[in-house]
Protein backbone atom coordinates (compact mmCIF):
# COMPACT_ATOMS: atom_id res chain seq x y z
CA UNK A 1 0.00 0.00 0.00
CA UNK A 2 1.02 3.72 -0.33
CA UNK A 3 -0.19 6.63 0.78
CA UNK A 4 -1.56 10.10 -1.29
CA UNK A 5 -2.63 12.78 -0.42
CA UNK A 6 -6.25 14.07 -1.79
CA UNK A 7 -8.08 17.13 -1.59
CA UNK A 8 -12.13 16.35 -0.40
CA UNK A 9 -14.79 18.59 0.41
CA UNK A 10 -14.53 19.94 4.19
CA UNK A 11 -15.68 16.52 6.46
CA UNK A 12 -15.58 14.43 3.29
CA UNK A 13 -15.80 10.58 4.60
CA UNK A 14 -14.07 7.38 3.31
CA UNK A 15 -16.80 6.37 1.39
CA UNK A 16 -17.62 9.66 -0.14
CA UNK A 17 -13.36 9.92 -1.05
CA UNK A 18 -14.10 6.01 -2.60
CA UNK A 19 -16.94 7.62 -4.30
CA UNK A 20 -14.87 10.50 -5.18
CA UNK A 21 -11.89 8.54 -6.52
CA UNK A 22 -13.41 6.15 -7.76
CA UNK A 23 -11.98 3.27 -5.65
CA UNK A 24 -12.90 0.04 -4.54
CA UNK A 25 -13.00 -1.52 -1.13
CA UNK A 26 -10.10 -3.91 -2.64
CA UNK A 27 -8.00 -1.00 -3.28
CA UNK A 28 -8.27 0.95 -0.07
CA UNK A 29 -7.07 0.38 3.56
CA UNK A 30 -10.17 0.80 5.27
CA UNK A 31 -8.66 -0.16 8.53
CA UNK A 32 -6.33 3.19 8.03
CA UNK A 33 -9.22 5.18 6.85
CA UNK A 34 -9.34 8.41 5.65
CA UNK A 35 -7.25 11.06 7.92
CA UNK A 36 -7.45 15.10 7.69
CA UNK A 37 -4.34 16.36 7.91
CA UNK A 38 -4.97 19.97 8.90
CA UNK A 39 -1.88 20.24 11.23
CA UNK A 40 -0.09 20.12 7.88
CA UNK A 41 -1.98 23.18 5.73
CA UNK A 42 -4.87 24.35 7.72
CA UNK A 43 -7.84 24.69 5.99
CA UNK A 44 -6.59 23.06 2.69
CA UNK A 45 -9.06 20.17 3.23
CA UNK A 46 -6.51 17.76 2.64
CA UNK A 47 -6.67 14.26 3.24
CA UNK A 48 -4.50 11.30 3.66
CA UNK A 49 -5.42 7.36 2.69
CA UNK A 50 -3.29 4.03 1.70
CA UNK A 51 -4.19 2.47 -1.68
CA UNK A 52 -2.82 0.06 -3.52
CA UNK A 53 -0.36 0.71 -6.09
CA UNK A 54 -2.72 0.26 -9.44
CA UNK A 55 -4.98 2.60 -7.66
CA UNK A 56 -1.68 5.17 -6.55
CA UNK A 57 -1.40 5.56 -10.12
CA UNK A 58 -4.95 6.43 -11.27
CA UNK A 59 -5.13 9.07 -8.70
CA UNK A 60 -5.77 11.85 -10.91
CA UNK A 61 -2.82 14.36 -10.05
CA UNK A 62 -4.83 16.94 -9.65
CA UNK A 63 -7.41 16.05 -7.21
CA UNK A 64 -3.83 14.99 -4.89
CA UNK A 65 -0.24 14.53 -4.29
CA UNK A 66 1.83 11.36 -4.05
CA UNK A 67 1.86 8.58 -3.93
CA UNK A 68 4.49 7.93 -0.96
CA UNK A 69 5.95 5.76 0.61
CA UNK A 70 4.72 3.82 3.73
CA UNK A 71 7.37 2.20 5.21
CA UNK A 72 6.73 -0.32 8.57
CA UNK A 73 8.06 1.22 11.27
CA UNK A 74 9.84 -0.84 14.18
CA UNK A 75 11.57 -0.46 17.11
CA UNK A 76 15.69 0.53 17.32
CA UNK A 77 18.02 -1.65 18.49
CA UNK A 78 17.96 -4.77 19.40
CA UNK A 79 14.99 -6.72 20.52
CA UNK A 80 14.39 -6.93 24.71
Amino acid sequence: MLLVTVRLPPGATLAQAMRHLGLSEKEVDTGYGLVLIDRVDPGQSLYGLRVSEAAARRIDPAAGEGPYSDPRIEPYGPPS
